[in-house]
């Protein structure tokens, strides 16, 4: 993999990986952009614990345009030869014609300065394709570059936990069509991790020292009936008690905290497995189905907390969709009282995520 570090008009950083060494990047960005200017903000939330990021310059930020206008697909160059819009130049958030992999600042960010960082992760040039359609070696150049995106961020002093996930479908609420992912630097534990860690704790001094994490999978491996792939190197399955239609959690064999510290064996065997999820949850409603929205979420321990080795590295895959057509929506106990309801039982869940298996 090469790296090549370079900054917009505006002063973000970018940085393309590639697949190759002797790829040279010095593209300019020539568009005459101002410095961003973000109003980010964390706020406490004093009954619930939880905070909460107040960031109005983001209704300002690029919404659903056409494919031709998409800031995420590479720079065009002016075409003499042609006529109509091929003959102008069109400069997007990528200054080069064409890219493996890039991670840029976002432009418009949720988290900036000293309440954090968001980056934008673009995993392909095709602006039709999705992460399930990229082979096997760009996903591994995915992984690299979250690898080393997770290594850079948590140099920086204010950031506490580094998120790297996808957001895919206008239904999860995506306002770009590109495929790309995200990720957050944050300058303090999510209340996601912190509950974990709490429930971590709790277990190890229920059942003297016993790891929570190691004890989930153990168990679900023991069941079998919610497991969907196990492989040398990583497993998943269907949670117990999913909250989602269709919820896929993945976890390495070799209980590690983050990104970082996955093998070498791990690393290499990954590219296959997402890829084969990925492929299932396009297949879950049958043929003639638009792609199924999803959430796809790294979960790494958190970087100052003691024992951060106990946490388990995993990522967990689900969608909102319930059945074909039909949404699931959070209404008044989920978002009221954040008591889930699941109209999907886990055991089906995973009995379809095998039926639909590559063969």
């Amino acid at each position: 993999m090469k790296k090549t570090s370079t900054r917009l008009a505006d002063g973000r950083e970018l940085i393309y990986y590639d697949s190759r060494d002797d790829v040279v990047r010095d593209d300019r960005d020539p568009r005459p952009l101002e410095p961003v200017a973000t109003s980010s903000e964390i706020r406490a939330d004093r009954l619930l614990g939880d905070r909460v990021a107040i960031a109005s310059h983001r209704q300002t930020r690029t919404y659903h345009p056409p494919a031709d206008a998409c800031p995420l697909c590479p720079s065009r160059p002016a075409d003499p030869g042609a006529s109509g819009a091929a003959a102008v130049a069109r400069h997007s958030e990528i200054p080069a014609t064409d890219y493996d992999i890039v991670v840029f600042e976002n432009r418009f960010p949720s988290l900036a300065g000293d309440a954090g960082r968001c980056e934008v992760v673009c995993f392909t040039a095709d602006h039709d394709a999705s992460f399930a359609d990229l082979t096997e070696d760009q996903a591994a150049l995915v992984l690299a570059a979250w690898r080393d995106r997770t290594a850079e961020l948590a140099q920086l002093p204010a950031v506490e936990q580094v998120f790297c996930f996808e957001n895919r479908g206008a239904e999860i609420g995506v306002t770009l069509g590109h495929p790309h992912g995200q990720i957050y630097a944050y300058p303090f534990v999510t209340p996601r991790t912190a509950r974990m860690l709490e429930s971590l704790a709790a277990h190890r001094q229920r059942t003297g020292g016993r790891n929570l994490f190691d004890d989930v999978v153990a168990d679900e491996l023991a069941d079998g009936r919610r497991v969907v792939i196990d492989a040398e190197h990583w497993t998943a399955f269907v949670p117990y008690a999913a909250h989602w239609p269709y919820e896929v959690h993945l976890y390495p064999r070799c209980r590690v905290p983050d990104l970082l510290a996955l093998g070498e064996a791990a690393r290499a065997e990954f590219p296959r497995v997402y890829l084969e999820l990925l492929r299932r949850f396009d297949r879950l409603f049958g043929p003639g189905e638009p792609p199924t929205p999803y959430v796809s979420a790294w979960h790494q321990a958190p970087l100052s907390v003691p024992d951060r080795a106990d946490f388990a590295l995993h990522l967990e895959l689900f969608t909102i969709r319930r059945t074909s057509g039909k949404l699931k929506f959070l209404a008044g106990s989920e978002s009221g009282m954040n008591v889930f309801i699941n109209d999907v039982p886990p055991e089906a869940a995973a009995q379809r995520l095998r039926e639909v298996a590559s063969t």
